[in-house]
């Protein structure tokens, strides 16, 4: 028995299907495919249900699944403990939000390979709820997103806080830049919903001071909701710090508004039962180049 079947095997699983499986492991369908008979063959049971047109399990084959996972989990663990940092192999997949790679993504990515030159980083760009649900589903390694998550199986480690503030088109709300909280329900918000973990915190914000309004617009594109707030659309939250040079230049008008909004905490996060040195590396490397002040900054 080989790591290349085990890895066949897990990913045709994880991966959900043989092909999705050759295009992770790098390989061909048909090399998927050979491991895999190897294995059965091997043991002389089927691992997987031919019957389905899906890639479904047999009993045997949910019992090989655990153990295989754990062995390619003790495989990795082991060459992490062994390995010098400069040759160190490992893809490493890494999910943000929009903001942060819209800002310090690049400087990461950069720091990361000069620390670890033989680390290939697979950015994944999305949703803070939709990078929570590939970190359970081991589709990410590692997630960078608002602390909205109080789940115990997650380890965070706080890499840089947020400051939003109100902003819209100069003029629309009138020379009044002091607004009251029921001033807001006059304008058309412009928000993310709850799949975004600053959605879900400014959001439950605009609830608790009680502002309640029909007239909204929901995106959970960053750029979209710049681009609806520069054209007039409503009033959104946005990062005061990387767009300092729109309000300067006239685009945007930050409100104040009191109370004023939360800061918005950005963590590293990874699972628990997913511990890796590597990994954590990667999040003290997050926390060293966190910086939300500016857009697309280079490396």
């Amino acid at each position: 028995m080989t790591f290349k079947q085990l890895e066949a095997f897990f990913w045709v699983v994880q991966a959900g299907g043989f092909a999705q499986a050759a295009t992770r492991l790098h390989t061909t369908q048909s090399a998927v495919s050979k491991r895999i008979q190897e294995l059965e063959s091997l043991f002389d049971t089927a691992l997987f249900d031919r019957s389905m047109r899906s890639a479904r399990l047999t009993e045997k084959g949910e019992e090989m699944f655990m153990q295989a996972k754990r062995l390619l989990d003790q495989r990795d663990a082991t060459v992490e403990l062994l390995q010098r940092p400069e040759v160190l192999e490992r893809h490493v997949r890494i999910g943000v939000t929009e903001l942060t790679a819209m800002t310090w993504l690049p400087r990461l990515v950069g720091a990361i390979e000069a620390n670890f030159p033989r680390v290939i980083i697979e950015p994944r760009v999305d949703a803070s709820v939709m990078l929570r649900d590939k970190l359970l589903d081991d589709e990410v390694d590692l997630m960078i997103v608002p602390e909205m998550f109080n789940d115990q199986r997650f380890v965070s480690k706080r890499v840089g806080v947020v400051e939003h503030a109100l902003m819209c088109k100069p003029g629309l709300v009138g020379r009044r830049r002091r607004l009251r909280t029921d001033d807001l329900t006059a304008h058309r918000l412009l928000t993310q919903d709850d799949r975004s973990g600053t959605g879900q915190l400014y959001n439950r914000w605009l609830r608790s001071i009680g502002v309640k309004t029909a007239n909204t617009v929901f995106s959970n594109s960053l750029v979209a909701l710049i681009g609806l707030t520069v054209s007039g659309m409503g009033i959104s939250y946005l990062p005061r710090k990387c767009l300092a040079p729109m309000v300067d230049s006239g685009a945007l008008e930050v409100l104040n508004v009191s109370p004023a909004l939360p800061s918005a905490p950005y963590a590293a996060v990874c699972r628990g039962d997913r511990q890796s040195g590597l990994v954590a590396s990667i999040a003290r490397l997050a926390q060293e180049h966190c910086d939300f002040g500016r857009i697309f900054q280079t490396q």
